[in-house]
């Protein structure tokens, strides 16, 4: 009997090279990652660690070179990538005229998901009572980042693409996304933390790319602190949180329109 193939990886990247005009994002990169990996992608400010998990998020086209998300190639099936991928990035990407449950509930909606994971959601950032009902114009960063952190937790994609993820929350907070993360491990998905700062999050990670110039330029192995996940909500395929700058992009993804804010533009805190 022929032996069982092999699932393909998570994520695969070969020879990928991203422009911004003629400047190169990404300038050969070479990586996999399988299914069910934590992997910090680790390197000093510009290196091009935003712009790979962009690239992961199909938000970012290659120039030329090659790219798997989830089996799926995203020049051909954007929507489907876009389904299965959270991207956690600098800007918060919240309606600011939604409150902070309407703001969850409209992504999780958006994404086809199921509304029961919201509140478990809400709960486990400690977005209930009054502050759930609060308007998210009215919000400080950090309150605006944990909300972030219960759309992706609400939605529960198969590819978590974290980048500089403890930034901008308190010490409690970032306790919480640690366990979250765990618990997304557990649970089987995929992880990739993007960080300058290596040390605090290399607890969450089995290996670490480096990666410098638009390249990844090395690896190494991480001993991951062992944790007991707790409760992990079940997974479930979503759609990516819309690029900076497009409020009406999660819409598009699923083939409705956004909600028009009623005052001012929708908000990017870094």
């Amino acid at each position: 009997m022929a032996p069982a193939a092999l699932p393909p990886p998570a994520v695969s990247l070969r020879d990928a090279v991203a422009l911004s005009g003629r400047f190169p994002l990404l300038a050969g990169v070479d990586l996999d990652v399988a299914v069910g990996e934590t992997v910090l992608v680790e390197g000093p400010n510009g290196a091009g660690k935003t712009s790979l998990l962009r690239v992961c998020a199909g938000l970012v086209p290659l120039a030329s070179g090659h790219l798997s998300i989830l089996g799926l190639d995203p020049t051909r099936n954007r929507v489907g990538v876009r389904r299965r991928v959270g991207l956690l990035s600098h800007a918060s990407h919240l309606y600011d005229d939604l409150t902070v449950r309407e703001n969850v509930r409209f992504a999780v909606r958006a994404a086809g998901g199921d509304v029961a994971r919201i509140d478990p959601a809400l709960e486990r950032w400690g977005l209930v009572g009054r502050l759930a009902k609060t308007s998210a114009g009215k919000l400080s960063a950090g309150q605006r980042r944990r909300v972030a952190l219960a759309v992706l937790t609400a939605r529960w994609p198969e590819l978590w693409l974290l980048d500089e993820p403890h930034a901008g929350l308190d010490a409690s907070a970032r306790l919480l996304l640690d366990q979250a993360v765990r618990d997304a491990a557990a649970s089987g998905v995929t992880v990739l933390i993007a960080s300058h700062e290596s040390g605090p999050v290399e607890d969450l990670a089995g290996r670490a790319v480096t990666v410098t110039g638009g390249r990844v330029t090395g690896q190494r192995t991480l001993a991951p602190t062992a944790a007991t996940a707790t409760s992990p909500i079940p997974a479930a395929p979503t759609s990516a949180v819309p690029p900076a700058g497009d409020p009406q992009a999660v819409g598009r993804v699923v083939g409705q329109d956004a909600p028009t804010p009623v005052k001012g533009p929708v908000a990017h805190v870094a």
